[in-house]
């Protein structure tokens, strides 16, 4: 590289970092990420809402699943569908009685992307990240929730605990790990060399949590 392109990097570099400088606050945010819930008094469901819709993500309370997904499917016009090898998964699509013109069970890495929108099912989330937290050992095909443009991940109310160490312990089985866990924080997103962000480049482009809660529970 020469003298005069790297010259031009490094002022790209500090002329965006200079740009930035405002929102290191976190209080110039219109929907800033809560880390800490000591003095808001927040519920792990509604702490979690908040940090997800803070990175662009959306998220439904609900105790209906199958109404959350046919509202969801049907504003987006989704027809080409993938979805884990959940039961559950493929009940809740089917009550939706919604005219899919391709239902893929756990697609493999060829067909995967034919689908427009990705469904499973999410073993935990942490609520001071907004994160969901798939087990491999439960979750086994992570391709559709990795590939399609539109993943719509569903996740128990109970399942939402408050740090990364209550995950951890909540999937815990006989004092193991599962081999690959995988935490999704908002749409996919990534930035260039020039601190340019973008969304979507390696991986689902907009992010839909449908919290499952039972009837009197409140969030």
């Amino acid at each position: 590289m020469n003298n005069s392109a790297r010259d031009a990097i490094l002022g790209s570099i500090r002329s965006h970092l200079a740009t930035s400088a405002p929102y290191d606050n976190p209080a110039n945010f219109e929907n800033p990420v809560i880390l800490s819930n000591k003095k808001l008094d927040l519920s792990p469901v509604e702490l979690f809402k908040r940090n997800l819709e803070s990175v662009n993500g959306h998220c439904i309370l609900t105790t209906d699943v199958t109404d959350a997904l046919r509202q969801i499917i049907t504003d987006l016009k989704g027809r080409r569908i993938a979805i884990s090898d959940d039961p559950n998964v493929e009940r809740w699509l089917r009550l939706t009685d919604l005219e899919i013109e391709e239902l893929g069970i756990a697609p493999n890495a060829q067909d995967i992307f034919r689908f427009d929108i990705g469904i499973s099912t999410a073993q935990a989330a942490i609520a001071e990240t907004g994160t969901l937290v798939l087990d491999s050992a439960h979750e086994r095909h992570r391709f559709v929730s990795l590939v399609p443009p539109v993943h719509i991940a569903i996740v128990d109310a109970s399942r939402i605990v408050e740090t990364l160490g209550d995950a951890l312990a909540l999937l815990r089985s006989k004092n193991e790990i599962s081999p690959a866990v995988t935490f999704i924080t908002g749409p996919s997103r990534t930035a260039d060399i020039e601190l340019t962000l973008a969304i979507g480049v390696h991986g689902p482009q907009e992010l839909y949590v449908i919290i499952k809660e039972v009837v009197g529970e409140t969030g």
